[in-house]
C-alpha cells in the first residue's frame, strides 16, 4: 500500500502542511518526532522566502528613493547648484548598482525556492500518509479488540442481571414466608442490608367494588 503513495501525490495541489492547522492535529508527539526534520527543514525555507520577499521590498522603495534624489540633483548640477553635488550624485548611484545587485541576487534566489519547498512539502506529505497509515491500521485493531471486548462483557453483563434478579426473587420469597411467621421483626431478625419488599413490592388485592 505504501508504495501507492508517490503516485497519488502526482499531479495534486498539496497545501504547504506546516502552515494548515488541520495538518498539525493530525499528530500526535510521536509523529511530530518523526517528522521533525522534515519539518524544519521546510519552516526554515518559508522562513528565507517571507525574508527575501521583505527585504525585496524595502530594496526597491530605497531604490525609488535615491533614483528620485538623483533625479533631483542632477536639475540641480545643471542649474549650476552646489559644487558637493557630483559627489553625492556619485554616492547615489553607487548605492542604486548595489540596490541593483542585491535584486538580482535575491531573484535568483526566489525563483529557485518555489521549487525546493515544493520538494520538501510533498516528502512532508509523504511522511504524513505513511504515519497516518500506520496510525489507522493500529486503531482499526484496536477497534475491533474493543467491539469483540464490549460484546463479550454484553453478554457477561446479561447473565450477572439474570442472575441478579434470581437472587432477588429467592431473597424475596423467603422473606414473604418468614414475613408470615414473625412479622414485621423479621427484618432486625435476619440482619438484612434492605428490605426485599422494596424490590418485588406485593400490590395488595384490589377490592371489589361495593354496590351501592
Amino acid at each position: 500500500m505504501k508504495e501507492q503513495f508517490p503516485g497519488a501525490l502526482q499531479g495534486k495541489k498539496i497545501p504547504i502542511l506546516t502552515l494548515d492547522n488541520k495538518w498539525y492535529r493530525l499528530l500526535d508527539e510521536e509523529t511530530k518526532a518523526r517528522m521533525a526534520g522534515t519539518e524544519e527543514k521546510l519552516n526554515t525555507l518559508l522562513k528565507r522566502q517571507g525574508k527575501l520577499n521583505t527585504e525585496t521590498k524595502d530594496i526597491k522603495k530605497l531604490k525609488r528613493k535615491l533614483m528620485n534624489e538623483i533625479v533631483s540633483m542632477a536639475d540641480e548640477a545643471e542649474q549650476g547648484g552646489k559644487e558637493d553635488l557630483s559627489g553625492k550624485l556619485g554616492q547615489h548611484k553607487k548605492l542604486v548598482e548595489e540596490c541593483n545587485d542585491r535584486l538580482a541576487e535575491y531573484q535568483d534566489e526566489l525563483l529557485e525556492l518555489p521549487g525546493e519547498i515544493e520538494k520538501l512539502n510533498s516528502r512532508l506529505m509523504l511522511e504524513t500518509m505513511e504515519c497516518c497509515y500506520q496510525t489507522m491500521q493500529e486503531n482499526t485493531e484496536n477497534i475491533e479488540n474493543i467491539a469483540k471486548w464490549v460484546a463479550e462483557i454484553r453478554v457477561e453483563l446479561k447473565k450477572r442481571l439474570i442472575k441478579k434478579q434470581e437472587l432477588e426473587q429467592k431473597n424475596h420469597e423467603i422473606y414473604s414466608y418468614m414475613h408470615d411467621v414473625f412479622g414485621a421483626e423479621v427484618v432486625n431478625l435476619f440482619d438484612m442490608k434492605y428490605n426485599p419488599e422494596e424490590q418485588h413490592p406485593v400490590m395488595p388485592d384490589k377490592e371489589p367494588d361495593k354496590k351501592q
